[in-house]
């Protein structure tokens, strides 16, 4: 069956079994391909996408929460009374929290300074709200300013500064647990060692530190060699089952060449493949960027290697009929043309069509698609955007 001319862009999720450690996952995502082959519903230049969850656990990249006390030890040096200092970790038990109980591991008669930005943290879980930090109007707010102000995620009801607090004590440290935007504060509490925790902008703050304090290192330092091991480090991590982390998935580029060349190979036909994590989608309701992972796409075949941008071909209707007088069929023949003739990169026709990753739109259209809870579509084919 061949895709209808008159149906443009065009994503659909396959079900797929249970993909477990060991599994040859290219083997395991071709097998639902070849059902869409033979059905006319893969065709040349569409794409491929695969969650990142089962490559990673095809891969059995799991680690533990004591890999990650041991490794936090050895690279800041920290001994077993030390200082750790964390800095700006997002607010999540699935992305966080087994990461911040290695930490707290690696010092279990020390002290674990936290450092919160507030009033959200970086991918805009509300730490504390906005009213009451314009109330204290404080640079640095101390556990002793809240009181017994209690401030919970609006829509996970978790109270995250109480969580990660009683996460440090059932390790045995203590915890010291703050909120300001400065990076810098955190060097007022002495510490031993470091760590960026977050995610997108952890050059910055690390670079930040660095330039008075010589002992800091990021989440993506830290896991990132070893049996199991992802080239992002913790980044890109989650909670798994006891005290295990499931790791970003390693060798990411080796994995879609070869799932593009298999296709290639026995189906004839030339497709591009992704692996994907969260989608870069910032909920207008609750302010949460979606973001989580440090990529929308953690690795993409060369063919999506590009910038999408195009013409605003609503401007372009209008234009050419109130002040070119064209008529409706004149107007689809020049919109048909896709190169519009003489609109340079900088024309007022490409207002509007902000230029952005191919990679980048992909992932967070699939991740829309499979959902990330129970759609069981851990597969997405995209038809209709690669030209």
């Amino acid at each position: 069956m061949k895709i209808p001319d008159y149906i443009g862009s065009l994503a659909y999720g396959l079900k797929m079994g249970v993909i477990l450690p060991g599994m040859d996952i290219v083997e395991k995502v071709y097998e639902p391909l070849v059902h869409c082959y033979r059905d006319g519903l893969l065709h040349d230049k569409d794409v491929v996408c695969v969650t990142e969850s089962i490559v990673a656990r095809a891969q059995n990249n799991y680690i533990t929460v004591n890999d990650i006390a041991r490794e936090i030890k050895k690279e800041l040096d920290l001994p077993e009374q030390g200082r750790v200092a964390v800095v700006f970790p997002i607010a999540s038990r699935n992305r966080f929290s087994m990461i911040l109980k290695g930490i707290a591991r690696a010092v279990p008669d020390g002290e674990v300074a936290v450092q919160l930005s507030y009033p959200n943290d970086e991918v805009g879980n509300r730490i504390i709200d906005l009213d009451f930090a314009e109330k204290m109007d404080k640079e640095l707010i101390r556990l002793e300013d809240l009181g017994e102000e209690k401030f919970k995620h609006p829509l996970t009801g978790v109270d995250y500064i109480n969580l990660y607090r009683e996460i440090i004590e059932n390790e045995g440290a203590k915890p010291n647990i703050f909120l300001s935007n400065d990076p810098l504060n955190v060097l007022n509490y002495k510490p031993d060692g470091v760590i960026a925790a977050d995610i997108h902008t952890r050059k910055a703050t690390k670079a930040a530190i660095l330039s008075k304090f010589n002992n800091c290192i990021t989440l993506d330092q830290v896991c990132n060699e070893g049996e199991a091991y992802s080239e992002w480090g913790l980044l890109g991590s989650n909670m798994s089952s006891g005290e295990r982390l499931k790791l970003a998935p390693r060798d990411g580029e080796k994995v879609v060449n070869l799932l593009r060349d298999k296709i290639k190979k026995e189906m004839k036909i030339d497709v591009q493949v992704m692996i994907y994590g969260d989608g870069a989608y910032l909920d207008p309701s609750s302010g949460i960027y979606e973001l989580a992972d440090p990529k929308a796409a953690f690795a993409v075949t060369e063919g999506l290697d590009i910038i999408r941008e195009g013409f605003k071909y609503k401007y372009l209707a209008d234009q050419c009929f109130y002040e070119d007088d064209l008529n409706a069929e004149e107007i689809e023949a020049f919109l048909a043309d896709s190169t519009c003739p003489g609109a340079a990169d900088d024309s007022i026709d490409r207002e509007g069509t902000t230029p952005r990753r191919m990679e980048d739109i992909l992932a967070s259209l699939a991740d829309l698609v499979s959902g990330s809870a129970d759609a069981g579509t851990p597969v997405v084919v995209i038809k209709g955007f690669l030209k």
